[in-house]
């Protein structure tokens, strides 16, 4: 199980930049809005799922927003969190590809970061389109990999150290740039597929940074924790080396968004 207050000091942090991005982007869809009329004359706020909530930062940002919101997560200490946080959400544990939803359930369905991190991301995406309605947006992201320097100059640093160590291989490399996801969009019965590139600095304190990464864990960087205390200092000796150029403007963060409507 990850560290959840250690990931949100840390991870959630980062996602955070294109949680309100990610929200308006299927929220604010003119279809939604036009296919809701009889939702507002009812009283009925906009239902929106938000698919492997982490600590809740799209979960909170789709709140804010006035949408009624489910929420799910793998992680029993990230459903805990969320929860706690947004007592007005319904948060419970699931994990794609087998969601525990009648058919047509949401309105709009937004994910953070997850469709990079599920073991099959075609059955993922067609459990996705079952519990959306007809009309409704899906919102995703995934990260630009060429462009994560955030993480990267961890994985770097591992290397740099002398330290043996094989990131966890994920099948989405298969469908990480935007021509291919689109496509897979499509055979899921998508339609109306757009994909856009949203970049930005992320500026932390390079210290706080690391330690939060290492403590979270997690399946790319639980390599670190298990090196003894010296191999452990001399990884963190090479990743503050590696990141000082970014310490004054952030790291360059690239990731990708795509919108679909059913």
């Amino acid at each position: 199980m990850t560290d959840a207050e250690a990931y949100d000091r840390g991870f959630a942090r980062l996602t955070a930049h294109t949680a309100g991005l990610l929200v308006a982007s299927v929220a604010c869809d003119r279809a939604v809005r036009l296919l809701d009329e009889d939702r507002v004359a009812g009283g009925r706020a906009l239902r929106l799922l938000d698919v492997g909530c982490g600590t809740g930062v799209v979960t909170a940002a789709a709140l804010a927003a006035g949408a009624e919101v489910t929420a799910v997560d793998v992680d029993p200490g990230m459903v805990a969190l969320t929860a706690r946080r947004n007592p007005s959400a319904t948060v419970r544990p699931a994990a794609l590809p087998e969601l525990p939803f009648d058919d047509e359930q949401f309105d709009v369905i937004a994910g953070n970061f997850i469709i990079n991190h599920v073991p099959d991301a075609a059955a993922a995406l067609t459990e996705l389109h079952r519990v959306l309605r007809p009309g409704g947006t899906i919102g995703l992201t995934w990260w630009k990999a060429d462009e994560m320097t955030a993480t990267g100059v961890i994985a770097d640093a591992i290397a740099a150290a002398g330290v043996p160590y094989e990131p966890p291989v994920r099948s989405f490399t298969a469908h990480d740039t935007p021509e291919r996801f689109a496509a897979l969009l499509a055979r899921a019965g998508f339609s109306r597929i757009s994909v856009e590139d949203v970049r930005w600095r992320h500026r932390v304190d390079l210290a706080a940074w690391w330690a939060d990464i290492v403590r979270a864990g997690g399946p790319r960087f639980a390599v670190i924790g298990r090196q003894p205390p010296e191999v452990v200092e001399r990884v963190r000796a090479c990743y503050l080396r590696l990141a000082a150029p970014y310490e004054r403007e952030g790291f360059p963060i690239c990731a990708h968004l795509a919108r679909a409507r059913r």
